[in-house]
């Protein structure tokens, strides 16, 4: 039998967009990857990008250069911003396994003089909080749960931390700093610099600034002897504030106050679920819901008995501002079932990782309270948990947004938005509910569970999920 031929090459990493020059070229030419690969070395990839992507919009070039980028020293609400991306991979500074009472906070730039003042005051006085709670709460487990003969006193103690700090992280709050490393493609980098670059908050946007700068200079960090090239100096030209979010966004919430009637102020669960069966209805309420304070289901019901030409309205209003080269808002995109969920920061913060759907959210008011960990009153800890959650949110409520937002804490509870398929569903309940996850986003997946086993019983009986009240502390 003769030698097959080598059909598989593997590529050392390269600059992105040379990469993402080479590949264009391997699919464009009868060439091999080799002699692409030498062409690119003779050639200019900035030219080439410049034509085909920037000014033709062959968009999908950009999908062939994978960029590397890390953060560091920014606080958890930029970081937030920085992953709320669909085609995003990334890992951040865990709150689960670290002791934050010595980590400091970032103060929003937005506010100076007396209100950073406030602002410190209330940051410092949680950290003492989270201190207090995560030290009584790890000599109540400790005391409550021996070690067993066979575990190392070293896991142990890691074991019993991790879960002190599962309750103590409650109050940590978005202005704690954190670290982020991330993978993505040039084109999600793109669109990554673009909407930073309009976000309400100041970090944000000079953390989009400052990628721009980044892509245009030489690596920080070097592997090997690999050449200094700058990491993408065409994007680092091209990324332009994404204006038509920004203006898309205005002019929705002004919408939204000028023609929507009262809430209604009904009572919703913790996790709805829907499955939206009008299109156009389904999408005008995705659209106000990020605008406005008021339940999915409220939205879509409402959107369902305007005529048509209201629905129309609303997605007229989003678009108005659109160019040819903007895509469609996120909420033109979905899935069947719709969970609309009411949880705490700290939980969305884990939640927020699953990409395999669209998630929108509202405006962080602290006007939906706080949840408080049961660890909190076995360890005898509720008077300095309570004191502390009512004096940051008197203080968050005295400071003007967006700055405000920075002081709310992890406990405090929000209303997000997840749109996704039953193959997603179904992995976020199955792997959420697990004995070694936070409880607090084990409750949430069991209730996934339930409502797709009330809407959908033929499916959601094929969900193995693990009940909340079934635990083993000493797993991590």
């Amino acid at each position: 039998m003769p030698d097959r031929p080598k059909r598989v090459f593997t590529v050392s990493p390269m600059p992105p967009e040379k990469c993402a020059y080479a590949l264009a070229r391997y699919s464009r030419s009868p060439d091999s990857i080799t002699q692409s690969l030498d062409w690119v070395r003779t050639h200019d990839s900035q030219k080439f990008l410049e034509s085909f992507y920037f000014q033709y919009g062959h968009a999908s070039i950009a999908d062939l250069g994978h960029t590397v980028v890390c953060f560091e020293g920014m606080s958890e609400l930029a970081a937030s911003e920085i992953e709320d991306e669909t085609l995003w991979d990334g890992q951040a500074k865990s709150s689960r396994y670290q002791d934050f009472s010595l980590s400091g906070f970032i103060t929003p730039p937005e506010l100076t003089g007396e209100q950073a003042k406030s602002y410190r005051a209330a940051g410092d006085a949680l950290l003492g909080a989270y201190q207090q709670v995560s030290s009584r709460v790890f000599d109540h487990l400790s005391e409550k749960l021996p070690r067993p003969e066979e575990m190392k006193p070293d896991a142990y103690k890691r074991n019993i931390a991790a879960r002190a700090f599962d309750v103590a992280r409650y109050l940590l709050f978005w202005g704690v700093p954190t670290n982020i490393g991330q993978v993505t493609s040039i084109r999600t980098l793109e669109k990554q610099i673009k909407r930073l670059r309009v976000s309400e908050y100041e970090e944000v946007r000079s953390l989009g600034e400052e990628i721009l700068t980044a892509c245009a200079a030489e690596p920080d960090c070097v592997w090997q002897a690999q050449a200094r090239e700058p990491l993408a100096p065409t994007l680092a030209r091209h990324a332009e504030p994404d204006e038509f979010l920004l203006r898309s966004r205005a002019d929705l919430k002004l919408w939204a106050q000028q023609n929507l009637s009262p809430a209604a102020g009904l009572p919703a669960d913790c996790v709805d679920l829907m499955r939206p069966t009008d299109v156009a209805a389904d999408i005008a309420a995705t659209l106000l819901y990020s605008v406005t304070d008021r339940p999915f289901r409220e939205l879509y019901e409402m959107a369902a008995a305007w005529p048509q030409n209201r629905r129309q309205e609303v997605m007229d209003v989003a678009l108005a501002s659109r160019s040819r080269r903007d895509d469609l808002p996120r909420a033109f995109r979905g899935g069947p079932y719709a969970f609309d969920i009411v949880m705490d920061i700290g939980a969305y913060r884990d939640l927020h990782r699953h990409r395999r759907c669209h998630q929108f959210r509202q405006a962080y008011t602290g006007q939906l309270g706080y949840d408080t960990p049961a660890g909190v009153a076995a360890a005898g800890a509720a008077e300095i948990y309570d004191n502390a959650m009512h004096s940051a949110f008197v203080a968050m409520h005295s400071l003007p947004a967006p700055g405000s937002h920075y002081l709310l804490p992890f406990g405090a509870r929000s209303r997000f938005l997840f749109k996704m398929d039953f193959a997603e569903a179904e992995y976020i309940a199955r792997v959420r509910s697990g004995v070694k996850g936070h409880f607090s986003y084990r409750n949430i997946a069991w209730q996934m569970k339930g409502k797709l086993e009330q809407l959908e019983p033929e499916l959601g009986r094929r969900i193995e999920a693990t009940p909340p009240w079934v635990e083993d502390p000493l797993q991590r």
